[in-house]
């Protein structure tokens, strides 16, 4: 396994360079820059052409790449083009509010799509099956604005419940039980859609165990449903579980980009949107970045898994 592991390290390297200049690649094609932004009639031609200079857009492509990549391997991610705060220093203070609330939507959305998932494979064809499919398709289908804008309007607007947006209410001090209200609705909306997913997943996976001869053969003995489908059932129906987990963190994070903006979650999301609206190349340099470590760790966390549920892959 740790053979395996520094392998995938290694093949890691080549690939995050190919990213990085895809994405650079991206963004020259784009229209529109950083200084575009701050064009008015008050800013005469000379003075955006000292700003140009400053920021080093005026240098080739190539330059203004391998200058970043060379800061890159010096743990300098650059200077953000609309803050002038350095980024490696945005994404720290970003990267904790985005983990807490895909953390707690992972958390919740697992814990209604697993229970629910294997439900509905035992009771195929009942009426309890029938509304948790239903269930699945309408928490896929509802698209994340959506379901934000719905619930602010009903929580926070009509019923005056919940607050609307941030992470905490100013002046208030934080307290736990106030950051848990500001957590609730962006909970909910990024739990709808991973349960919404996972639920097909695990019920398609359970039916596919449900049929094999040995769990006939565990009833034969006397075995009760229950541990049959908890001891036996389960753990076999987990790889293919996995395998979709895996997919789920670089998922949760594009999920995060609109909820956040909707939300104004001080996150990683809302800098994205706030990064691409203002041209902001350094930041959304680092976060494609960020982003690719995140898939690739995802996928090296799901090898890793498979082996732990199931002894007899070997990795090489």
């Amino acid at each position: 396994m740790i053979k395996y592991i520094r392998k995938r390290l290694l093949i890691t390297l080549p690939v995050l360079l190919g990213v990085t200049i895809i994405n650079f690649i991206i963004m020259l094609l784009a229209p529109g820059n950083a200084i575009d932004l701050m064009t008015n009639p008050h800013v005469n031609a000379a003075t955006l052409a000292l700003k140009t200079q400053a920021l080093g857009l005026n240098q080739p492509a190539y330059v203004r790449y391998f200058h970043w990549i060379i800061n890159m391997f010096h743990g300098d991610l650059g200077t953000s083009m609309t803050t002038f705060q350095p980024v490696s220093e945005m994404l720290g203070e970003r990267i904790g509010p985005t983990l807490l609330l895909m953390g707690l939507a992972l958390l919740f959305g697992l814990l209604i799509a697993i229970p629910l998932g294997i439900l509905s494979a035992v009771k195929q064809g009942s009426k309890l099956d029938f509304v948790t499919v239903t269930g699945s398709f309408v928490g896929i289908s509802i698209p994340n604005f959506f379901l934000g804008l719905g619930l602010i309007s009903i929580f926070s607007l009509n019923l005056g419940w919940l607050p609307t947006s941030g992470m905490e209410t100013l002046g208030a001090g934080g307290d736990l039980a106030d950051r848990i209200n500001h957590l609730i609705l962006p909970v909910i909306v990024l739990s709808a859609n991973v349960a919404g997913r996972n639920i097909r997943y695990v019920r398609s996976s359970m039916l596919e165990i449900l049929g094999k001869d040995y769990l006939r053969t565990e009833r034969a003995k006397g075995m009760k449903e229950w541990k049959i489908i908890c001891t036996h059932g389960l753990r076999n129906a987990l790889i293919p579980i996995i395998t979709v987990l895996g997919f789920e963190i670089p998922m949760l994070f594009s999920g995060a980009v609109v909820t956040e903006k909707i939300f104004s979650w001080p996150g990683l999301g809302q800098l994205t949107m706030n990064s691409i609206l203002s041209r902001d190349y350094p930041t959304i340099m680092a976060l494609n970045l960020f982003m690719a470590i995140v898939v690739i760790g995802s996928n090296l966390l799901t090898d890793i898994l498979y082996a732990v549920i199931d002894p007899r892959i070997k990795f090489k």
